[in-house]
Parts: C-alpha cells; sequence; structure tokens
C-alpha cells in the first residue's frame, strides 16, 4: 500500500528513522481495514514523489505497531503526524484535501 516514495515504520525502527532524521518527516498511522486511510493513500503517495529529498514520508500500520500508535495518543485513523528535529510539529486527522497538507508540508520542512 506504499508507493516506492513512501517507506514502511514500524516499532523497531522508529527512533532512527524518524526522532533521528534530520530530514522532516511525515507518518502515515493507517490499518488495513480503514476505508479512509485507502482513501487517503494516493494523495499521501502523491505528496510523496512531489517532495522528494524534502520530506520523508512513512506509513505506520497501527495493528502491526502498537506501541508508537500509543505513545503517540493516536485514537483515530487516519492520523498523519508531521515531524521535524525529533518533535511533532504538526497532527492532521482524518481525510485532508492534498492542497492542504501541502501547505503544511512547506510550513514544517522551512
Amino acid at each position: 500500500m506504499a508507493s516506492n516514495a513512501v517507506k514502511i515504520v514500524t516499532d523497531a525502527n522508529f527512533e532512527q528513522e524518524v526522532l533521528k532524521s534530520s530530514t522532516p518527516t511525515l507518518i502515515d498511522f493507517w490499518a488495513v481495514w480503514c476505508g479512509p486511510c485507502r482513501a487517503l493513500a494516493p494523495v499521501i503517495d502523491e505528496l510523496a514523489g512531489e517532495n522528494r529529498g524534502k520530506i520523508n514520508v512513512f506509513k505506520l500500520n497501527v495493528d502491526e505497531n502498537p506501541e508508537t500508535a500509543a505513545k503517540y495518543g493516536i485514537r483515530g485513523i487516519p492520523t498523519l503526524l508531521f515531524f521535524k528535529n525529533g518533535q511533532v510539529a504538526h497532527q492532521s486527522v482524518g481525510v485532508t484535501p492534498k492542497a492542504d497538507l501541502q501547505k503544511i508540508i512547506d510550513k514544517v520542512i522551512v
């Protein structure tokens, strides 16, 4: 469910891939059974491709990686967390229009 521009992150590699990254990061918290997550997936893929090199984009399956989801209080999916310098810079819950997500990315990557 991820394009070549979108990588998979897990509880095991979250710290290394996200928190220690010098590049801003977008995490898509999702689950296989989540209809809105599937609806948002193509948008995430497009944003990842269009912003390659500016922001890392990952998907985290909440069913397979409950520790990270619990740590960040993910209660509804899809939830997008934007990280900068190891800290949450922005959170978006639900299906958000691509243009709005691009505006968030533009703010996070400066």
